[in-house]
Order: C-alpha cells, then structure tokens, then sequence
C-alpha cells in the first residue's frame, strides 16, 4: 500500500498510460513552428495548439483521464466539480461521453460564453450552479454537494488522475519534437498542468527548462514557493479567470517546487495586449490563461536568443463580449489610455477651448461624463483621453494645467479608479 504521507509525483508510466486511455478522445493537438515570434526573439518558436482541442482547451485530459478511472459504484450518485470554465468544459464533455449525471459550480462572473460550452457539451447529463465570486468559493459550495450526497469531486488540478492526463501534453511535445526543447513555457493557475508536464518533461528531457507563468494579479504559486509552504492569497485579480486561484493544491505544489526551473508573473494589460496581437496578426483567437506563457517572453528575450522555445497556447474560450474591456486594459498598460478631472469654467466656449486648445490633433476623447452644477464657478467632467504616443502625457498635463482645466489624473488613484474602469 502506498503512504500517503509521503509527496506525490507522477510516474512516467502514468502518463504513458493516460496517453492511452485519451486516444480517441483528446486530439493530439500540434506542435507548429511561429515564425513571427522566431524572428522576434531570434529563435525556434513553436506553439503548442491545445485551444485546437474539441473543448478549446487542455483540461479534457485530465477530466476525462479522472472520471473514467472512478468505477460505476463510486458515479452512481453523479459527480461533482468546480471550475472557472475550462475545467468544467472538460467535466461535461467527459460525463456525457461516459454516460455519468455532473454537478458543476462555477463562479457567478464566469463568462457566458464558458457557460454556455458546458451546457453544449453535457447534453443533459450535467447541471449548472453559478455560485460566489472566485473558483474557491466554488470549491466550496462542491464539498458541500459532495459531503451531503456522497459523491466523488474531479478537482481541476489537485488530483493524481488529473495531473497525468495534464501530463500528456508535456509526453506529445517531446514526442513531437524534432530536436532537443531548450525551454517550454507554460501558465499556471491551480498547476495540475505545469505538475503533470514538468514530471514526464523532467523524466524525458531532463536539461529542458521549464518556466511557469502566472498572472501578476493571482501570484498563488509564486508565492507558495517563495515561503516554501502553500499559502492562500487574501485577494487576487479575477480577469485572468482560467488561472486565478487563491490556493494551488497541496499535491500541485509539491512537484512544481521540485520541477519548475522558474516561477514568473506576467502584468494582465500584457496579456491583454498579447490576446490582440495574436488575433490581429496570427488570427489566433486565444483567452487570457492561454496567452500568458506568450506574454512572459519579453522578460527573457536574452535568455532564450538561438534556442527552441515552447511556448503552450492553452485555450481559446474567450467571451467577444470582453473584447472592450481586453482593448481598454492592453492601452491602460501601454501607458495610451488617461483618465482626468477636468475643470470647466462656467462660461460659453470652455468646452470648445478644451478640446480645440488643450487636446493634440490624434488624442481622442473616449469617455465624457459630466454634470452641470449650479452655484459653482467651475463644472467638473471625467474624461478618458486616448494618446497616440504615451510621450504625449506630460505635455497635456502641463497645458491642462497652464490654462486651469486640471482637476486630477485618475490612473495612480486606484480607490477611484476602479468605479471607472
């Protein structure tokens, strides 16, 4: 019998057998060489397609590798999961394709368009729950469902059967391979895939260097490692919804500690960024978990220079209605995008003088809100100005202020900031 006392860490023939019970089941999505991004970093780019997946990501593999291994006296009362989207997309194919009744909780800011995949993949065999703001308080209200009908939870990373089905992908890339891989770059959210293809990466391709990126709003992994022990964040940012975790697993952080050559963050306005380079130049339509091992390259452009580089386009299930809020966040961290307090003089022509006197001939005025008050010697408006160059900046704050229009800059005043953006 094995200890479970001692740390967990997922064998080769594990994987190799998970390989197995996927084939039909999980495509073998390609390794493709970018040549864009190999004359940008001056190197041997290649993507790992895994939003090509039939759910658009890789989560299929370990859900599928997990539920299918639970015997018909353990399913009888259905099962249980929860997840930010992907996860779930993963669960619900793998129960109506196993023929298993699925309980799904997910946050209730999930995009709808994740949603709405879940249902289309379960084909009745899975239901729903919109519950709390994170994937923890998801978590939670699963136990609750498991503990009071007895039924088994397929956690999205912190289980031995997902961990080798994640583990797959890691085993198709060095089989894919055509020369040894110098680093491979993936993201990492609860890290049942960096657990999973860091072990049979490390067991294969042993001077592969593996770098894990997260969100720089939801650092969970980051910081576990840098304590040396698993520590809940307090509060973390939930744009980058497929990666944003309060608490990486117990089993996930002890194999990241040990294979993951790097642990990085990356700032969600460049991932945001990343997700419309992709589309605008690649025609890669990608969601923000799956760009962030893309979005980390700047920081080891040196680094990587006449290597072969994998980088893991993890999925694409991204909702068209974030697309304004993905635009506005990529130009607020490309320094493009100001807000203000603008004072208006009560007077006929200030309107007109601010915006024929103070704005350039390319800024453009992308929010007006303004109230007239009475009584008053100045009005005030917020406005949201769009610069061409963020050079531009100053010199608009030095003419606002010349001619009295200033009345505050917004972006470094987070406490008012967030009720505008």
């Amino acid at each position: 019998m094995k200890d479970r006392s001692l740390p967990y860490f997922p064998t080769v023939e594990a994987i190799q057998f998970a390989a197995e019970k996927l084939q039909g089941i999980a495509s073998k999505s390609p390794l493709e060489q970018h040549n864009r991004f190999s004359e940008e970093y001056n190197c041997t780019m290649l993507f790992k397609r895994e939003d090509l997946q039939q759910v658009r990501s890789y989560k299929i593999r370990g859900a599928y590798n997990k539920i299918s291994s639970l015997g018909s006296e353990d399913t009888k009362h259905g099962i249980v999961c929860a997840s930010a989207g992907n996860h779930a997309q993963g669960v619900a194919l793998s129960c109506q394709l196993l023929k298993i009744k699925g309980k799904i909780f997910m946050p209730a800011p999930t995009p709808n368009q994740k949603i709405e995949q879940v249902k289309m993949f379960g084909q009745g065999f899975v239901e729903v729950v919109l519950v709390g703001d994170t994937f923890d308080d998801s978590y939670h209200k699963a136990l609750e469902e498991c503990e009071q009908y007895n039924k088994p939870l397929v956690h999205p990373f912190n289980d031995p059967k997902v961990i080798e089905g994640q583990g797959t992908v890691g085993l198709e890339i060095i089989e894919q391979a055509k020369s040894p891989i110098d680093y491979i770059f993936i993201p990492v959210g609860g890290g049942g895939l960096a657990s999973g293809l860091s072990s049979i990466v490390k067991a294969l391709s042993p001077n592969t260097k593996i770098i894990g990126v997260e969100p720089a709003g939801a650092p969970s992994m980051s910081t576990s490692i840098e304590h040396g022990n698993v520590v809940q964040l307090d509060h973390i940012e939930k744009f980058v919804d497929g990666a944003s975790v309060q608490r990486v697993g117990d089993l996930t952080f002890e194999i990241c500690q040990k294979h993951l050559d790097v642990m990085t963050t990356v700032h969600e306005g460049k991932i945001c960024q990343t997700i419309l380079d992709m589309y605008n130049k690649d025609a890669i339509v990608a969601e923000p978990a799956g760009v962030m091992s893309i979005a980390a390259l700047d920081d080891f452009r040196e680094e990587i220079r006449g290597k072969t580089v994998v980088c893991l386009v993890s999925g694409s299930n991204n909702d068209i209605t974030r697309t304004a809020e993905i635009k506005e966040r990529a130009l607020l961290y490309a320094n493009l995008k100001h807000y203000f307090i603008i004072k208006f003089p009560q007077r006929p022509g200030a309107l007109r003088e601010f915006v024929v006197d103070m704005l350039g001939p390319q800024d453009d005025i992308t929010h007006f809100e303004y109230t007239k008050k009475v009584n008053r010697e100045n009005d005030v408006a917020v406005v949201g100005i769009q610069l061409k160059s963020q050079t531009d900046l100053q010199p608009l704050i030095t003419k606002l202020k010349a001619h009295n229009f200033f009345g505050d800059y917004l972006n470094d005043k987070p406490e008012l900031f967030q009720f505008l953006v």
